[in-house]
């Protein structure tokens, strides 16, 4: 069964390509077809942060009715697959983000998880998002205007009656302005997956246009966001920071040192 996972968030600049990238490639080595689709039209990113940012074939031209979905459809070095928007202006002529769900039915039944890198906002494209899914992933920072609009995406999502599968607080910093676990969940109604938190090593993967969990799979961030592949994966997560915290007493004080 292919399951069609929106991450979606309500506001930019929380972290909603650098989470599907990941998801991809965590997914990936868990054994699962996956394919990462880019439905930012304007603003796409995904392409840059996995070095696939130059496609003459993209989603763009399959919303246009030009190509197939397929002929869209690039394999990642690291497995996954990936289906890029266009980062020319020209390109955003005649497309209708309405045409995704319908664009959608051809991946059903070849790969197990679709995962949509949704648009910043809650305009016409991350609509059809989260219209063109069947689960909703909430990311949101852990400050107030960050879960506010979380919120409102939420609300959209149950008002489309999608399976909402639970939020991911990302770049915690444990400061003390910031909203913790159980605040977000009283306001959000959701429950939290993971806390991702802030890691330098997120920026540096960026700029090497690679996966995290390729560039340092053991920096914390990379930690949390396999955790959560294991939670969508259905299946139990085998280690936790305790059990590293034993096993690695110097890489526990320097994840401590990290989240502080």
């Amino acid at each position: 069964m292919t399951r069609i996972i929106a991450v979606t968030s309500g506001k930019g600049g929380v972290g909603k390509t650098t989470l599907t990238s990941n998801l991809g490639y965590a997914l990936t080595e868990l054994g699962h077809d996956v394919t990462l689709m880019d439905t930012n039209l304007t603003t796409p990113n995904l392409g840059m942060h996995l070095g696939m940012y130059m496609t003459s074939k993209n989603l763009h031209k399959v919303l246009k009715g030009k190509i197939k979905m397929r002929d869209a459809t690039y394999i990642h070095p690291f497995g996954f697959k990936v289906i890029p928007s266009s980062i020319n202006l020209e390109d955003l002529t005649g497309v209708d983000p309405a045409n995704l769900k319908t664009s959608l039915l051809s991946l059903v039944g070849q790969t197990d998880f679709v995962i949509l890198d949704s648009a910043a906002g809650l305009g016409r494209e991350s609509l059809s998002s989260i219209n063109a899914a069947d689960e909703i992933l909430i990311i949101t920072n852990p400050d107030l205007p960050s879960v506010v609009d979380a919120l409102r995406a939420t609300q959209i999502a149950r008002g489309q009656n999608k399976k909402i599968l639970g939020v991911v607080i990302n770049r915690k910093t444990n400061k003390s302005h910031e909203l913790n676990a159980k605040e977000i969940e009283n306001v959000l109604s959701i429950p939290v997956l993971v806390e991702i938190p802030e890691d330098k090593t997120v920026h540096q993967s960026i700029a090497a246009k690679k996966p995290l969990l390729e560039y340092e799979p053991n920096s914390p961030a990379a930690f949390e966001i396999r955790r959560l592949a294991y939670y969508l994966a259905g299946r139990d997560f085998p280690f936790e920071r305790t059990q590293i915290k034993q096993r690695f007493p110097f890489l526990s004080r320097l994840i401590d040192w990290m989240l502080k």
